[in-house]
């Protein structure tokens, strides 16, 4: 009975650890991956550029940014360099370096 319920607990956990290493290796668990990655370190090297609504381009900005988008879509804040950046009603273009 001891055996039984080993074995089934190895099971169990070879499908846990076997689920987690299919998902990280998804497009979708690299994207969390890198998120995370990004929250830990303060941000990745990015170029973030800012266009008004005509298309033209009003600022650009390159460094190590941690940026947070609304659920609204109409602001976005990074910070660079130790300053908060907010930026509403803008297109904003993200590029990992």
């Amino acid at each position: 009975m001891k055996k039984t319920g080993i074995i089934s607990t190895l099971i169990v956990a070879a499908l846990i650890i076997g689920s987690i290493v299919w998902y990280f290796n998804t497009a979708s668990g690299q994207r969390t991956l890198k998120n995370m990655k990004s929250n830990n370190s303060g941000g990745m090297e990015r170029i973030v550029k800012v266009y008004s609504g005509d298309g033209e381009l009003i600022e650009q900005y390159e460094g190590k940014i941690d940026i947070q988008d609304t659920e609204y879509g109409n602001k976005v804040l990074f910070d660079i360099n130790g300053k908060r950046v907010v930026i509403y009603n803008a297109t904003v273009v993200t590029e990992e370096k």
